[in-house]
């Protein structure tokens, strides 16, 4: 099966972005109650909670990443993704395989 990549965006309205590192496991979550996007997913990681969300914009998508848009049909209520790049405008991560509906 073909990696899928998102893009973790809005990290510095939380904790920022440079405690992160390559490995590190986040939390996907289908953000239903977001009053400005009804696919919006949020991203968490344990201890800290809400640390930003998948990007939604062909503003913040980086590279061959999904949207949150494009990947909110295919994961669960709850998904989970392995940060691979820490870069300045947003992480860069894959989803985790058994995540997928």
């Amino acid at each position: 099966m073909k990696p899928i990549y998102f893009t973790i965006t809005g990290t510095s309205h939380y904790f920022g972005s440079s405690f992160m590192k390559l490995g590190m496991q986040v939390r996907l979550v289908k953000d239903t109650h977001n009053e400005f996007d009804n696919e919006a997913i949020a991203v968490r990681m344990d201890g800290l909670g809400k640390i930003g969300y998948v990007a939604n914009s062909r503003y913040t998508v980086l590279g061959e990443s999904y949207s949150a848009g494009r990947l909110y049909d295919k994961i669960n209520k709850k998904a989970t993704g392995t940060v691979l790049y820490v870069l300045d405008n947003g992480v860069l991560c894959r989803l985790n395989e058994f995540s997928l509906k």
